[in-house]
């Protein structure tokens, strides 16, 4: 049942979040655009207490379930701070992050997002294909 549950209730608190967040603000909900905010904008009170929100929820998560992710082996400080940078330099380019385009953009059935998206997807599936 957690394999069906979990997923399910995750989508629909993400939902419910991007919903309340763009009914209450007017704005897009996207974790690179927030992030943004909070190290840019003068407006830093909000977009403090959702990553703040997010950490605190992560770690609920982790403290209250059983479930543990295994990682990978250890990579290099040097490519993670490339794949970093590019990742960042990534959600300038396209106008978003995966979150924005993916949950909010594509239920406003932006074509932008549609297309930012489908990108996206392709990159992963094409990534997954040649390392393995």
């Amino acid at each position: 049942m957690d394999t069906i549950f979990n997923p399910l209730v995750g989508g629909l608190l993400i939902g419910l979040t991007a919903t309340i967040y763009l009914l209450t603000l007017g704005k897009v909900i996207g974790i690179s655009g927030i992030l943004s905010q909070l190290l840019f904008s003068k407006e830093r009170f909000l977009p403090f207490l959702f990553i703040v929100g997010l950490i605190i929820g992560g770690a609920a998560y982790g403290t209250l379930t059983e479930q543990t992710v295994d990682f990978p082996e250890i990579r290099s400080p040097w490519l993670l701070i490339a794949s970093g940078l590019l990742v960042g330099y990534g959600t300038r380019l396209g106008g978003g992050c995966t979150s924005g385009h993916g949950v909010c953009g594509i239920s406003r059935l932006s074509p932008r997002s549609i297309v930012a998206t489908a990108t996206f997807m392709l990159a992963a599936i094409l990534t997954v294909m040649v390392l393995n």
